[in-house]
């Protein structure tokens, strides 16, 4: 679709921390955080071995012209002020023809609680409705992963759906919560800012 095909930056910056395509001397860095299972238990997967993540990180290396269903935009998540990935945050084009993208964040948990997640998010939704002309994006979460609800909310986005045991983590129902923001929503609530 060409309405949505862009060309996506190498690097973002906010006021704490750069944005960037991951490179292969990131992959203990994310290692650290992708291979914990309490960061793992929200993704209804298991933890990642360290060569999944290299294998990940080699696979997006060249990143993505961001036009067909299933793109993905994998950035690493750094603080200006020192070394090392401290998370990452993920676009993923889920609707081509309907300009839909579904965002996803993980900071490692060492580095929680500072308000970086939702730094990082912010800035990977700008992007999304400024330079990849998204019309909706939507974040889907286990409902027991209270940080990312508030990230949710403080980005302004509205809760759209629930979803009851729908999905299955080993022997454990999941719950969702579906969050979800439209273009002018986005542009609307940054122009009050």
């Amino acid at each position: 679709m060409s309405a949505v095909s862009r060309q996506v930056p190498s690097t973002i910056a906010t006021e704490r921390l750069v944005l960037r395509t991951f490179t292969p001397d990131d992959v203990d860095d994310r290692y650290a955080y992708q291979s914990l299972p309490e960061v793992a238990r929200y993704l209804y997967r298991p933890p990642l071995t360290r060569q999944a993540c290299a294998e990940s990180i080699a696979a997006r290396a060249g990143g993505t012209q961001w036009k067909s269903d299933g793109d993905v935009l994998l950035l690493a998540v750094c603080r200006v002020d020192g070394p090392g990935v401290i998370g990452e945050v993920v676009l993923t084009l889920s609707s081509a023809a309907a300009r839909q993208a579904e965002i996803g964040w993980i900071v490692n948990p060492l580095h929680s609680g500072r308000g970086y997640a939702t730094e990082a998010a912010r800035a990977a939704v700008s992007l999304a409705f400024d330079r990849l002309r998204v019309h909706r994006i939507f974040a889907r979460l286990d409902v027991l992963n209270t940080g990312s609800v508030r990230v949710c909310e403080r980005l302004g986005m509205r809760r759209e759906a629930h979803l009851i045991d729908n999905d299955l983590d080993g022997d454990r129902w999941g719950s969702e919560y579906v969050y979800a923001m439209l273009d002018h929503e986005f542009k609307e609530a940054t122009a009050l800012t």
